[in-house]
């Protein structure tokens, strides 16, 4: 006990004191909070102030005349693929399939201002550091390479062919490839996804973390172990056809809109809709659509029949209480509840799973979850009455360290009623990137299988690595202890994205060499390794004319649909290179001799990347062909077409213990969450609109018992320190907002609040990290005075 208290009195003292030099940057955001402004959440989703909102940064970044061409184009076929989130497009397509969300990140892409070499002259890293997120985010697209050398204040330009350079001595002079790691954001292409890993795996290592790590790499797991196959297995026809659907863990107004306009139809032909989530979010109560008269002068469609307000990882606790239920009704009427026939000719270990509900108490089901017992009973009783019922899950219940099985328990209750497999029914991970499903089809992963890998053997004349490689949180770790040096990010925003800010920051800056491909300025810029480069690339809005002509790229969205995307705007900068090429000129530079592949050949002309995937990638064979039907093509999917593709050939029934939420006196359990004007990492404005908090993000919202008990009030400024194993982690300087949140519950802002989520704490078999689960507590801010702030 007195070691533990040592240490955790040395982490706290280490975190209160500079860990680097003043002259360099700073790991996190300006920590000054705005003198917010807090009302009432909104009662709806979408309609006029949706539009509006829309229109404000469009016409804002890109002016009326190109934004509204370029919002034409948006998910339609001849078009490019929205940015933003992964939901999929109607087979009869409107010339307005975007949502608010989308026409935000189209404008940050398709803005007309433009970071060069001569912003870099005027702002050094210190300078830039002490800038919001948001700030940094509004400078505009990146127009030249930029490399900071050692010692270095300011990044200053340099030549594509000198980046290259640069990054081959670096790699090729490492003690190992291994000693390398190459991330990967959501937003790449196949064609740059499949060349990306080729290069990273002909180098000579599987260490090809990605976004999917930190998000719903549970999902993959739950799903892999028990029915087969990583992903989801309804279509979006599917949502016309189900009569219950269940969305739980996923605020689909703010982080994938375009799935209200599914919710309204599918409640429109008489479908219920359940809720479960810890805080009511508006997108689920009623939408109003922007695109439909009875959305701008209508009061829209109520869309959740029932709202189960769950609390912070209390998802066992309901999902059992809710397989304990349907079983108590099939004791009472056999064989009107479990689907029989399902359960016993095609699945596995029922006997199990229903003898462990068996010894649930129904007493511990509402403590742990903190739903009654009658919201549970009315769930389970409209699930006993239909098979077609689809789940929905996103975050809530992928970053927890019983996140696998929050998810297999889902695929109990779906086995249970047979709900797969069938029309209207199914499970739904619902991806909140545009293509991080088909980056990891394309091979993006550290744990590769071992037939992926041995089809590249085959085709390309080459053994590839077989050990498994470091995920994102091992990368982290690795990069801490001096095992990698030299990291290289395909995208994406590294540093504000993963857990444990100041210890990534820190792991950064242990590194030889950092490298970001990037169309905008971000923070993960200005935290480095000795040397860092930024390398600026195409957006998915622009054209890509390369030797063959204009090329298009192809993406997979959440449901397992290919289609080609196609950028119509001039590019922002002529020394801009496409994703592919500008992997095919890496893999060049630091190959050189030892690859065989025509690395310059197969960018000429994007078709025979194409082809090189067909003949690798099963489910991709005449991709070339099939991609330019209309709508593109759905990859194979056996437990969406009646087959599971496990070893045993059957789905799995699974058993978990209740999760138990232990605290102490004065402590809370928080999750990050994003506001409504944000998409991951970027920053569109500080408003939240739909929860009622405009002007600031650092604020963390309370239930009003827990604030009396612990003494604060709203708009206090307070500061956060999260609790895990004895060492304390702080984050300063966060408003108090009352809001409506179960007891003992905290909810904050992602990436603002990263800073307190452990490295260390992660999903068991998935190892996302626990975003979701952070135990925290408060204590007032001793250097700012409290801000006055309205209850909601």
């Amino acid at each position: 006990m007195a070691e533990a208290m040592r240490q955790e009195q040395a982490a706290e003292s280490q975190s209160d004191t500079p860990a680097r030099p003043e002259t360099l940057p700073s790991a996190q955001p300006p920590t000054t909070p705005e003198p917010l402004r807090v009302g009432a959440p909104s009662a709806s989703a979408g309609g006029v102030p949706a539009v509006v909102s829309a229109m404000k940064h469009v016409f804002g970044e890109m002016g009326p005349v190109r934004g509204t061409q370029t919002l034409l184009k948006v998910n339609q076929t001849h078009g490019f693929d929205c940015p933003g989130c992964a939901w999929p497009d109607p087979k009869h397509r409107t010339p307005f399939e975007f949502c608010e969300n989308g026409a935000k990140a189209i404008a940050e892409e398709a803005t007309t201002a433009r970071v060069t070499p001569d912003f870099f002259r005027q702002w050094s890293l210190v300078d830039l550091a002490a800038q919001t997120d948001h700030w940094l985010g509004k400078q505009g697209r990146l127009t030249h390479p930029m490399v900071l050398r050692e010692g270095a204040s300011h990044y200053a330009p340099i030549s594509w062919d000198e980046a290259f350079t640069l990054i081959s001595g670096e790699l090729n002079a490492l003690g190992s490839p291994d000693e390398a790691c190459f991330y990967t954001s959501g937003r790449t292409s196949n064609e740059a996804a499949f060349l990306y890993q080729l290069f990273v795996r002909q180098f000579g290592t599987n260490n090809l973390p990605d976004c999917s790590n930190m998000c719903h790499e549970s999902s993959g797991t739950a799903l892999l172990e028990t029915i087969g196959i990583g992903k989801g297995t309804v279509t979006l026809e599917d949502f016309e056809k189900a009569q219950l659907i269940i969305v739980i863990g996923q605020n689909p107004g703010t982080n994938h809109p375009r799935m209200l306009t599914a919710l309204e139809a599918a409640k429109r032909q008489g479908c219920r809709i359940v809720s479960i989530n810890p805080l009511p979010e508006p997108g689920l109560q009623r939408f109003k659509h922007p695109q439909a008269v009875r959305g701008i002068l209508g009061s829209g469609t109520p869309l959740a029949d029932l709202f189960l307000q769950v609390r912070i990882n209390g998802d066992v606790a309901l999902l059992q209480g809710l397989g304990k239920a349907l079983l108590e009704r099939e004791a009472k009427q056999p064989g009107t509840v479990v689907a029989r026939n399902f359960v016993e000719g095609r699945t596995l270990g029922y006997e199990a799973y229903a003898a462990h509900l068996g010894t649930v108490s129904w007493e511990d089901v509402v403590e742990q979850s903190g739903v009654s017992r009658e919201q549970i009973e009315t769930t389970a009783e409209w699930m006993a009455g239909t098979d077609r019922i689809i789940w929905c899950w996103a975050m809530g219940l992928t970053q927890h360290r019983n996140a696998v099985g929050n998810i297999q328990e889902i695929v109990n209750l779906t086995l249970l009623r047979g709900s797969i497999g069938k029309p209207g029914a199914g499970v739904c991970p619902v991806r909140g990137h545009s293509n991080v499903q088909g980056d990891r089809t394309m091979g993006i992963w550290e744990r590769p299988r071992p037939a992926f890998l041995d089809a590249l053997s085959r085709e390309l004349g080459f053994e590839p690595p077989r050990h498994h490689g470091l995920d994102t949180v091992a990368t982290i770790q690795a990069m801490h202890e001096g095992r990698v040096k030299v990291f290289f990010a395909m995208g994406g925003n590294f540093l504000s994205a993963t857990p444990d800010t100041e210890r990534t920051a820190e792991a950064l800056r242990r590194t030889r060499l950092t490298v970001h491909v990037s169309t905008k300025l971000n923070r993960a810029h200005l935290v480095t390794g000795k040397r860092a480069l930024i390398l600026p690339c195409l957006g998915r809005t622009e054209s890509d004319v390369q030797v063959g002509g204009p090329q298009f790229v192809t993406v997979e969205n959440s449901m397992g649909v290919v289609h080609a995307s196609r950028g119509t705007l001039a590019p922002a900068s002529e020394h801009l290179l496409s994703e592919p090429a500008l992997v095919a000129k890496l893999a060049r530079a630091v190959l050189g001799s030892r690859s065989a592949v025509r690395w310059e050949w197969l960018v000429e002309d994007y078709d025979r990347v194409r082809d090189l995937i067909s003949r690798v990638v099963p489910g991709f064979e005449d991709f070339n062909r099939r991609v330019r039907e209309p709508g593109g093509f759905a990859l194979p999917n056996g437990p969406r077409e009646g087959r599971f593709t496990t070893q045993s050939g059957k789905g799995h029934f699974t058993v978990h213990e209740m999760s138990r939420l232990k605290l102490e006196p004065g402590q809370l359990l928080m999750m990050t969450i994003r506001t409504h004007d944000q998409y991951n990492t970027t920053v569109y404005g500080l408003d939240d609109r739909y929860r009622g908090i405009r002007n600031g993000r650092r604020v963390v919202m309370l239930n009003a018992e827990d604030m009396k008990a612990l003494g604060v009030e709203a708009g206090q400024v307070v500061d956060l320190t999260s609790h895990f194993e004895g060492v304390r982690r702080v984050a300063r300087k966060f408003v108090v907002v009352p809001y409506d949140i179960p007891r003992r519950c905290a909810a904050t802002y992602f990436p603002e609040a990263n800073v307190l989520v452990p490295l260390d704490s992660f999903a068991e078999k998935s190892r996302t990290p626990t975003s979701k689960s952070v135990i925290i507590s408060l204590s007032p801010s001793v250097d700012l005075p409290a801000l006055a702030a309205s209850a909601p």
